[in-house]
């Protein structure tokens, strides 16, 4: 028998890929992919030791790692790519796995304008 914690993982990506994603276009430099991707925020806090400040990163992008494949290779994220939803672009700040079997990238982007269509 398997790893029961695993497999339940792996069920529950293929649900929220199936189910709760938007195309989206990754960009770096001259080369770019759809992929699709789950859209969220991330909401974190700030103290200063006289003020707590809770604030939401612009948007952050949970895709799939294996589908991350740039000049046929599967790749990383890097600070400065850049991700179109619809006429909305994004630059990647940051990233993480989101799951314990590093299956999920979670992106995490801010809001850098719009592109011509």
């Amino acid at each position: 028998m398997g790893d029961m914690l695993a497999q339940g993982a792996a069920w529950l990506e293929l649900q929220r890929t199936k189910h709760l994603t938007t195309t989206v276009t990754y960009v770096r430099s001259d080369v770019s992919i759809a992929v699709p991707a789950t859209i969220g925020r991330t909401k974190y806090e700030a103290d200063d030791g006289q003020v707590v400040r809770i604030e939401f990163t612009d948007r952050d992008f949970l895709v799939l790692a294996a589908d991350l494949v740039l000049n046929s290779q599967v790749t990383e994220p890097e600070r400065g790519d850049l991700i179109r939803e619809g006429p909305r672009e994004f630059e990647v700040l940051d990233w993480r796995y989101s799951d314990p079997y590093r299956t999920t990238l979670r992106i995490t982007t801010k809001h850098v304008g719009a592109v011509e269509t």
